[in-house]
């Protein structure tokens, strides 16, 4: 490799005085603040455009997929926040306050046309019919085969016979007679449903039913949660939101709604300043100074000391020196 003794002399020097320069913590911190200051002044559009964050976004959102360790790491720490010793001690009314519970009873309890839609949805569903045909059926015969026979000396034999006669005149057997009925009044039973449920969950009594059950658990240490996860198949369960994640992702539904999300959030901060936009994010000129700034000194002090910002110093300084312009300037 062709070297000049002079070009050489001058890249060591500069050398020098960078790893002199940059081995000092305020000079570091100096410059950190110094690119802070020209950054945060930057408005969004004259940094990067929609297309640009836009392309970002879809191909690390969506076409990128999930690592596998990323989700065995997010099953590690659920299993480690479930286990986790502190959990024993520490009560749900200490993580959750008492006002906010009650803010939320109220408002789900005001939510009455909500509440309604909801139960008039479930209960002429076809599933929740079938349901509470089937609960009537059961609730009665049992009635007629346990209750009534057992409180009531003598009744059985009578209802023995009254069964065999209602079966030979309806040429059926009880169970399909009561079936039949059930199936020919579903409605007027649902409707009756719909308004006993509506009775029963008005706002009055849901803010009650849910101040109740508040009362009931707030005591209740984090640990029982373990009773309604099973940590051993954490593993798997995340694997199957995973699964959910993969299948939304590549689907045109979620390619829009980036779209359209980026572009509604671009479209309103385009013209703000980083400045703006980072303290949204908490990130303040104080927090820079006082804590980023220390954070990225160690990263300096080891490149430095690891011998790696001197050798790709080493290499820019030899492509300028080594230039034509850069010799022809030097009289080389």
């Amino acid at each position: 490799m062709y070297t000049h003794p002079l070009l050489e002399q001058l890249i060591d020097a500069q050398l020098a005085f960078l790893d002199q320069h940059f081995t000092q913590p305020s000079h570091i911190e100096a410059e950190f603040l110094n690119f802070y200051q020209w950054f945060r002044k930057q408005r969004l559009a004259d940094l990067w455009s929609f297309q640009e964050l836009h392309q970002l976004l879809q191909k690390q959102l969506l076409q990128t997929p999930t690592s596998t360790h990323f989700i065995a790491q997010i099953a590690e720490h659920l299993q480690f926040f479930l286990i986790h010793p502190s959990n024993d001690k520490t009560q749900i009314q200490d993580l959750i306050s008492v006002l906010t519970v009650d803010q939320l009873a109220q408002y789900v309890a005001s939510k009455r046309g909500h509440r309604e839609r909801l139960i008039k949805t479930v209960v002429n569903n076809q599933a929740f019919s079938a349901m509470l045909s089937q609960l009537i059926q059961h609730a009665i015969q049992d009635y007629l085969d346990n209750s009534m026979v057992k409180h009531v000396p003598g009744v059985s034999q009578f209802m023995k016979m009254g069964r065999s006669v209602l079966e030979s005149v309806t040429d059926q057997d009880l169970e399909n007679t009561i079936q039949q009925y059930l199936q020919r009044n579903i409605l007027k039973l649902s409707q009756m449903s719909e308004h006993v449920l509506n009775q029963r969950f008005d706002d009055d009594k849901l803010y009650h039913f849910q101040a109740e059950l508040w009362h009931k658990i707030k005591t209740k240490p984090l640990s029982v949660l373990r009773d309604y996860i099973e940590i051993q198949d954490l593993p798997k369960t995340v694997g199957l939101g995973h699964d959910i994640w993969e299948h939304m992702r590549q689907s045109e539904y979620l390619a829009q709604q980036l779209h359209d999300g980026l572009h509604t959030w671009y479209s309103r901060n385009q013209a703000h300043t980083f400045d703006a936009l980072l303290r949204d994010l908490n990130i303040t000129e104080d927090l820079v100074a006082r804590e980023l700034s220390a954070l990225l000194n160690p990263i300096v002090q080891n490149m430095i000391s690891s011998g790696y910002l001197r050798e790709r110093s080493r290499m820019l300084l030899r492509e300028f020196y080594y230039a034509e312009s850069t010799k022809a300037l030097l009289q080389l």
